[in-house]
């Protein structure tokens, strides 16, 4: 069995659990995971 995964994705996830485990920090989260998606969808990086 092979499974693929994206780097937004896994991104994606990691942020969605953080803003759960910690509200306040939602801002923060927010604009560390637009930089990082737009990163990965500029120079197509992959895992």
């Amino acid at each position: 069995m092979q499974v693929n995964f994206r780097l937004s994705g896994i991104v994606a996830l990691l942020a969605g659990i953080l803003i759960l485990a910690i509200p306040r920090l939602l801002n923060l989260i927010v604009a560390i995971y637009l930089i990082l998606t737009g990163l990965v969808q500029v120079f197509n990086l992959r895992i």
